[in-house]
């Protein structure tokens, strides 16, 4: 058997990566992307930008590996929108991504006229800016979009598939459940969340399993042509099965531009929970396998921002340094709803915060705060995920940029009170990613191989909470209060 390629189109970047078959991600090569904001709350991409970071990326690894490639892998940052013609493939407006908030007003509309109840009941999503359904319909009534029989719709694995395979228009199980269209029980398009708004069934693509085959390579592509695109999942739902969290109630975390808590609940569809996404986590063969999702929105885009927008740190990776190098904030909090919260609260409206700023606060401070931030916030997503699936968290797998900090880990520990666990290989996206693609050309026989695979390595880390829950709590007591300061925001004279 030949190498596993992954193509791990995220947020921010494209990052491709060689996987060998002893589940060893390496070889990787990245480009950025440009982040566009052309108005506060809009955030767009340029599809034919990702599209060209994805051939440099391909054709990189392609010049440094010897052995041939057996199946490609893709993974994709989810609910982003690109919209294009069938007949030459051509973009028609921006990629409008996932952190976009313009259709906040749009939402608040349908669940005013009593929406909420069938969106979450076929979909097991809320009606939120998030998700894809709105951002499309916005494309049709303001971005000059006409959804006629030309359109093609998809999110970014789709934009993929169409131009790695020559114009085959398909999408995965766990990429189809988060546009806000896809009936995840019935597991299809759902004519009713068309109808609300206002999509052409005739623009979605087609809805295949996670692991299986998507098409084949063109000529023209830096693999060659004729190698099998052959597994697609989101994002979480990737890191998920990386993370080898194959049965209920196995649960991980990934830190990235923001955090998502995924736990495993098997093969029988969830009954919605209120703060709470039900989602598909992958399908395999006629076996769908479902999940609890939290999404945080702004985790890792908390460190860019202080960065970037502040100047605090001159690179992301001081952040941990900075945070261990001092034992507290000086009561200091920050709630980074720069775009809105996600999970367990679903307020568009809220917005950052940062209180107890002092004379003596200075940039560690604030950076530590930050980095609490994250734990807090996926503190609040494991205790609704315990109490709505009866289950007590007996340890959290966590992976994604920012769990190489090992301040935040422990932070993370001690306010869940469980062992937090980081994966032996941070890079878990992609490889779920290829595990999926390598599970349907029989380069690993199925979860127990890949399973197997993920328990041969010893570089992981466990983290183990404090016993002593004072401190933990009374931090988190704070987090309470500023976070209701963040929620009032839009109620504030």
């Amino acid at each position: 058997m030949g190498l596993v390629l992954t193509v791990d189109s995220g947020t921010t970047g494209v990052r491709t990566f060689a996987v060998d078959e002893a589940g060893v991600p390496f070889g990787y090569a990245y480009r950025e992307f440009t982040q566009h904001f052309p108005r506060p709350g809009w955030v767009e991409h340029d599809p034919v930008e990702i599209w060209q970071a994805v051939l440099e990326t391909l054709a990189e690894i392609v010049a440094t590996i010897a052995e041939p490639v057996s199946a490609i892998g893709i993974t994709n940052q989810r609910e982003t929108v690109v919209v294009w013609d069938r007949r030459n493939g051509r973009p028609l407006h921006r990629a409008i991504v996932w952190q976009d908030r313009r259709t906040a007003t749009r939402c608040e509309q349908l669940q005013a006229e009593g929406h909420l109840d069938l969106v979450r009941s076929t979909t097991g999503l809320v009606l939120d800016p998030y998700f894809s359904a709105s951002k499309l319909e916005w494309l049709f009534k303001h971005g000059g979009v006409t959804p006629d029989e030309h359109l093609a719709f998809g999110t970014v694995d789709s934009w993929l598939v169409w131009n790695l395979t020559g114009g085959h228009h398909a999408t995965d199980t766990s990429n189809a459940s988060r546009t806000l269209l896809f009936d995840i029980g019935a597991m299809s398009w759902s004519d009713q969340m068309c109808s609300l708004f206002n999509v052409p069934m005739t623009a979605l693509p087609e809805v295949l399993p996670s692991s299986g085959r998507f098409g084949e390579t063109t000529a023209d592509i830096p693999t060659g042509a004729k190698v099998p695109v052959s597994g697609i999942a989101g994002d979480q739902q990737a890191a998920l099965f990386g993370q080898a969290c194959f049965w209920p109630g196995q649960a991980k975390n990934t830190y990235g531009t923001g955090s998502f808590v995924l736990m495993n609940v098997g093969a029988q569809r969830p009954e919605p929970v209120e703060g709470l996404l039900s989602t598909v986590a992958w399908t395999i063969g006629e076996q769908t396998t479902y999940a609890y999702e939290g999404a945080v929105f702004v985790t890792g885009a908390a460190i860019q921002w202080l960065r970037d927008g502040l100047g605090i740190i001159d690179d992301a990776a001081e952040t941990g340094s900075l945070a261990a190098s001092v034992s507290d904030t000086g009561g200091v909090v920050f709630v980074p709803a720069l775009t809105g919260l996600g999970s367990p609260h679903w307020d568009a409206r809220a917005r950052g915060t940062i209180v107890g700023l002092t004379r003596g606060t200075g940039r560690a401070e604030i950076v530590r705060a930050t980095v609490e931030s994250m734990a807090y916030q996926s503190r609040d997503v494991v205790e609704a995920m315990s109490a709505a699936s009866g289950t007590h968290l007996r340890e959290l797998r966590v992976d994604g940029g920012a769990s190489v900090m090992d301040v935040l880990l422990q932070i993370q520990a001690d306010q869940l009170g469980v062992p937090v666990v980081r994966a032996p290989v941070a890079e878990t996206t992609a490889l779920g990613a290829a595990y999926l693609a390598g599970i349907a050309e029989g380069v690993w026989s199925g979860l127990e191989d890949v399973a197997a695979l993920s328990g041969q390595s010893d570089a992981e880390r466990r983290f183990q909470p404090d016993p002593d829950r004072r401190r933990a709590d009374a931090g988190y007591a704070q987090w309470q209060r500023a976070l209701r300061r963040s929620l009032a925001w839009d109620q504030s004279e």
